[in-house]
């Protein structure tokens, strides 16, 4: 029985736990994806171009089954079958205007990050003080 008494607070804020993280994860989105970008487009002025992913329809050989008239499979047959793949292409980009983009995403960014951190202690006071209660 006082096991059980023990637990009842831990269960408690283990059910507070998960409302804060996403509220955290929330907050935490729009960051997220501006440090992708500053990352990729850092890549790209190193490379000194783009990569940019498409999609490809290829046939394939392969072996199809064939069926009875029963229904039932009774062997395979030689055939072609098509395939779509993820390709990655290099693309031509301008430089200046991938500089003058990073300069715009690092500016931003900076900006973030004090919105960010404001909005994650938001979501611990506002979480915690309604768990505690």
């Amino acid at each position: 029985m006082r096991s059980s008494l023990v637990l009842l607070p831990l269960l408690a804020l283990a059910a507070c736990a998960t409302p804060r993280e996403a509220c955290i994860g929330s907050a935490q989105r729009e960051m997220r994806v501006v440090n992708a970008l500053v990352a990729e487009t850092q890549g790209n002025i190193a490379r000194g171009y783009a990569i940019e992913e498409r999609q490809e329809i290829r046939t394939v050989r392969g072996s199809c089954p064939v069926f009875g008239p029963d229904g039932g499979q009774i062997g395979t047959t030689p055939c072609e079958q098509p395939e779509t793949v993820t390709v990655k292409v290099p693309v031509a980009i301008d430089l200046n205007a991938e500089q003058a983009k990073l300069r715009s995403l690092l500016q931003r960014q900076a900006q973030m990050e004090s919105q960010t951190q404001a909005r994650i202690q938001q979501c611990i006071a506002a979480k915690s003080h309604k768990c505690l209660t």
